[in-house]
């Protein structure tokens, strides 16, 4: 693939996007002057999910993949703080050293882990997790912890799973906090959206404080004050119940806990929560009657209330939506999927089970320093600087951030800045020299997701479930490792990887894969400390073995086998055939060899019921801990204007031209390059802004100058900043040139969910003025 070429190539090699969690089906030709250029991207008509749908952001993927900030060698940095170059041989023995050394002096548990894959890029995730048993590491966090925390936690209490609702069927689907015609969250959002609104039997509803694209569609907007979800969710679910909408056979058959749930909402002011959220309140109640009304609903929300006021409350009400009127295990509604492979550990539900996420072990509930609750294993992202700037005897002391940009994308720059320079040890792993990796002692460079075997975790689609196993498109640079191969380097420094175990099970692989089995069982039963190192030993032993120089899918086989014994029956729906073990290996070489993505589970509602793992299998509908909260919001003050801060703003709205930030450069924007301040156009008229004037956005945490783009889908007192913006990207001449604002210098850690600790992002007090 690296012959020199000046026009595209005839053929289209099937990859997947790696810009949001859909991960879609594409196919990319190559081209430019040394092959390397990515020409022509469309949608794979063959991915079984995607189905050739793709959005405008996967046609600008070149610019990732070309990149000027590129890593190309491994980075140490000096005293003066500048970086010097160095192999890797001394990268890993000083990295191996230098941790092992605060394990042994301090303990492992001061090691923290962020990351673990970005977008599209979950292998190195499941490799992470043998490096932190060497290092006897016992706490991590990544961007679900800023996101899905509360949602996770929700889930965990009332299921005991996960779910995916099914809009594809369903009569009415309801997006709270959503927009999916630019977030997307499901496949084929806009095709899915278009089909919906077109249908005269079925019904959207979407609750967003901006008109969105997808509000645009809607048979209800309820257009709510930033905020404010709570009071309006409430005041629908207390329709439900006042009006007794509620499916009282379906409840009694399948749930517990109505008689402590449904008095709460008995006396709630629908009329004034309305009133709060500035809706009307007979536009609630048809909401809520048609939801009761229907025969299938779908409820989803997102991070326009998962990163808001109230946000694991919000969670809660919306399922009370859905759970109250017998959505749930039916064809339209939400459904409990399966999995391959975790993506978060014990505390939390929704995303999966498997080898390979570094959770096997002792879930810890709190967090060393401040005691916050760790939900599927993660520390919140807004307390890592309070774990980390303090002389608390337990503080974490080092870090390892892995395919992750934490200086830039949690809450308050500033201070995560300080607390990461203040670290014995900063280690990151990554494509580009991001805002972390400046900040960092060494910087292990990483080929890009398209120039290594790569997957995605990201699989909770229902009724069937897709999987893809992308090979390479393109051999990486020179003196790059992948994360598996540095994963097993430090793993081998630190000395936890036995050299007999290694030639027994590569002795057993070069035979077969099914004696290679039947000696993997033997050995970690005898042997079950092997355990968390699983990952590395399969690497380094099944690894060598797989065709095409697929080492880094070794972990797949493990999640192969996992699948099977937990969704035998799902697993032979989706056509896979074999007795025994033999069912597994069937999946895995499937795995292997679909390059264009393998359903690898299809499955019928009712087989829901037998997933939820709670008492009897019922949904738990009273979750106490959050009934104090609930029945304060009579007396509580939601958040508005202030004389000092007359505006919330949203910190990191998704639109067109905005992508998690692999996407660096700013020339992939074609509009809104600098990203622009959206507000009312009554609002900037009384402020004396005009469209693409400047004004200066401050907040208690800081302040930036913007241009102004008046915008009718804003309600007054609203302003939404975009995210992905205000990373560094060298010029041509080398000077480092960021754009735009980056939201999280606005945004303040403290500022957080009580349960979860997720941020406050889309409802930030703003003040606006002229500039």
């Amino acid at each position: 693939m690296s012959e020199t070429m000046s026009q595209p190539t005839n053929e289209w090699v099937p990859t997947a996007c790696n810009l949001c969690e859909c991960n879609c089906g594409i196919e990319i030709q190559l081209g430019g002057d040394d092959g390397r250029r990515f020409v022509r991207v469309r949608g794979d008509k063959l991915h079984p999910s995607s189905q050739g749908y793709a959005c405008e952001k996967p046609h600008r993927l070149d610019y990732y993949q070309n990149g000027r900030d590129r890593l190309t060698a491994p980075l140490r940095r000096r005293a003066d703080g500048t970086f010097e170059e160095i192999d890797w041989d001394t990268a890993i023995s000083e990295i191996a050293s230098k941790l092992g050394a605060i394990r042994d002096t301090h303990g492992g548990d001061k090691i923290f882990y962020y990351g673990g894959g970005g977008q599209g890029n979950h292998l190195p995730g499941a490799y992470s997790g043998a490096t932190l048993a060497a290092l006897e590491s016992r706490f991590r966090s990544n961007a679900l912890a800023q996101e899905k925390a509360g949602e996770m936690w929700v889930s965990a209490k009332m299921l005991g799973i996960g779910t995916r609702p099914n809009f594809e069927e369903a009569e009415v689907s309801v997006f709270v906090g959503k927009n999916p015609w630019q977030s997307h969250g499901i496949a084929r959002a806009r095709v899915t959206l278009k089909e919906i609104a077109k249908d005269p039997d079925r019904s959207l509803i979407v609750i967003d404080p901006r008109r969105t694209e997808t509000a645009e569609l809607a048979d209800i907007h309820l257009q709510l004050k930033p905020g404010t979800d709570a009071w309006l969710l409430t005041a629908m679910v207390a329709v439900l119940v006042q009006e007794d909408l509620v499916d009282h056979a379906w409840m009694d058959e399948h749930t517990a806990g109505f008689e402590q749930v449904g008095p709460l909402f008995v006396d709630v002011p629908i009329d004034d929560y309305c009133a709060v959220a500035g809706v009307d309140a007979g536009d609630v109640r048809a909401a809520a009657r048609r939801i009761a009304a229907a025969e299938s609903v779908a409820c989803a929300e997102d991070l326009g209330v998962q990163m808001n006021r109230h946000s694991t409350l919000v969670s809660y009400l919306q399922r009370l939506l859905w759970m109250l009127t017998g959505n749930f295990a039916k064809a339209g509604t939400a459904n409990a999927f399966s999995s391959l492979v975790a993506l978060a550990g014990p505390g939390g539900a929704g995303l999966g089970g498997g080898p390979g996420s570094g959770n096997a072990r002792p879930a810890q509930k709190k967090s060393p320093v401040t005691g916050s609750r760790i939900i599927s294993g993660l520390v919140p992202c807004n307390v890592i600087p309070d774990e980390i700037l303090t002389d608390h005897p337990d503080r974490f002391r080092a870090m390892i951030v892995e395919t992750g940009n934490p200086a830039h994308s949690l809450a308050d720059s500033q201070r995560m800045r300080e607390a990461l320079s203040a670290l014995e040890c900063l280690v990151v792993i990554d494509v580009a020299m991001t805002e972390t990796a400046q900040l960092a002692d060494y910087v292990l460079p990483v080929p890009t997701q398209f120039e290594k075997w790569e997957a995605t975790f990201f699989n909770f689609e229902f009724p069937a479930n897709v999987f893809h196993l992308r090979r390479p498109l393109l051999d990486p640079p020179p003196g790059l490792l992948t994360e598996p191969e540095i994963h097993a380097r430090l793993c081998e420094a630190l000395g936890v990887i036995p050299a007999d175990v290694v030639e027994t099970l590569s002795t057993a692989a070069a035979s077969s894969r099914l004696d290679f089995a039947m000696a993997f069982l033997q050995l970690t039963a005898e042997r079950p400390e092997l355990g968390r190192l699983v990952p590395v030993i399969l690497y380094r032993t099944l690894g060598p073995t797989l065709p095409g120089g697929a080492a880094s899918a070794a972990i797949l086989w493990g999640a192969a086998h996992l699948c099977v014994r937990q969704f035998e029956d799902s697993v032979r729906r989706a056509g896979f055939d074999g007795d025994g073990p033999m069912l597994a290996e069937n999946l895995f070489d499937a795995i292997l060899e679909g390059h264009h993505g393998v359903t690898f589970t299809v499955d019928e509602p009712e087989v829901s019921w037998r997933r939820v793992r709670t008492p009897e299998h019922r949904i738990q509908l009273a979750i106490p801990d959050l009934f104090d909260e609930l029945t304060g919001l009579t007396g509580e003050t939601p958040p508005g204007p202030t004389d000092e801060y007359p505006f919330l703003l949203s910190a990191g709205e998704r639109r067109s031209f905005t992508a998690n930030t692999i996407l660096r450069d700013p020339d992939w924007r074609k509009k809104d390059r600098d990203g622009s301040l959206r507000i009312a156009p009554a609002d900037a008229e009384r402020l004396g802004l005009g469209d693409g004037a400047h004004a200066r956005v401050t907040t208690k945490r800081g302040s930036a100058v913007v241009a102004v783009e008046l915008f009718d889908g804003m309600q007054s007192g609203h302003v939404s900043l975009p995210n992905g913006l205000g990373t560094g990207y060298p010029a041509e001449d080398g000077q480092s040139a960021p754009t735009g604002v980056a939201p999280n210098e606005l945004t303040a850690s403290e500022d957080r969910d009580w349960v979860a600790g997720t941020p406050w992002h889309k409802s930030v007090p703003a003040r606006i003025e002229a500039v």
